[in-house]
């Protein structure tokens, strides 16, 4: 019987948690408020203004109960505000405030450098292998 640690998928699995706990002790470390989720859904409504919340839920891996308790988190910061959507009374749109923006900005370098330690020591060809090698898996699961 194979070992967990010889499971590919578990590998993977195994590597984005440890970069994202990573990720998280080093924004606490350099007293940033927000979560690497928030960052998350910060920049994915930056990318996609106007985008439906549960299309934010699925870019970002995450349910749509957790987005919500996240969006409200951001927009209690005052990293992001809730309007009336113009033409749907029921929906609301996601606009990143000022605040949001620099906040994404400040951070931007640290995850830059959490990235930099994280592939320290992997070639460009390697990196470009594995990105060749997860898109293919990610294609080969529609």
């Amino acid at each position: 019987m194979e070992k967990l640690d010889d499971i590919i998928f578990y590998k993977i699995d195994k590597a984005i948690r440890s970069y994202r706990m990573f990720a998280q002790k080093q924004l606490k470390a350099s007293g940033y408020k927000i979560s690497v989720d928030q960052w998350l859904v910060i920049k994915a409504i930056l990318e996609n203004p106007g985008m439906p919340q549960q299309e934010i839920a699925s870019l970002v891996f995450k349910d749509n109960a957790s987005v919500t308790r996240i969006i409200e988190i951001l927009v209690q910061l005052g990293y992001l505000s809730r309007n009336i959507h113009e033409t749907d009374r029921r929906k609301t749109n996601l606009e990143v405030t000022e605040e949001g923006k620099n906040i994404i900005q400040s951070v931007q370098s640290l995850v830059n450098q959490n990235r930099r330690v994280a592939l320290d020591g992997i070639s460009e060809t390697a990196l470009q292998n594995m990105n060749q090698t997860l898109t293919k898996i990610i294609e080969n699961c529609p």
